[in-house]
């Protein structure tokens, strides 16, 4: 599983995990669903524990569950951080991506 943090995502989702009261074993989901403007959205959120049949891996110190059907999708993504005066968050470069919303977070699969 290729899977890339950039330091300022890196930071950032930190900061997300001890401001959802995180603790050691807290981690970050990263999730695939259908949605948004362009088909499909990723879902993400600070949880204490992976899902069943999530797939846990670790970068850098943060423990990072994936959503086992959304793997496929997610394999070589590149999660960097945007912080500008117009928007503060998350960015997802994904090579599986046809096309990609100007939102950021809704892309369309490739066939």
């Amino acid at each position: 599983m290729d899977l890339t943090f950039t330091p300022k995502a890196e930071r950032f989702i930190q900061r997300m995990i001890a401001f959802n009261g995180g603790n050691s074993a807290s981690g970050f989901r990263l999730a695939v669903a259908p949605g948004g403007c362009s088909g499909m959205s990723y879902d993400f959120s600070v949880v204490d524990a992976p899902e069943a049949e999530d797939m846990a891996i670790e970068r850098n110190g943060i423990k990072v569950f994936l959503a086992k059907n959304s793997v496929p999708l997610l394999d070589g993504l590149v999660v960097d951080c945007e912080d500008s005066l117009m928007n503060t968050g998350l960015v997802f470069i994904n090579p599986n991506a046809a096309e990609s919303c100007g939102c950021g977070t809704s892309f369309t699969p490739k066939a």
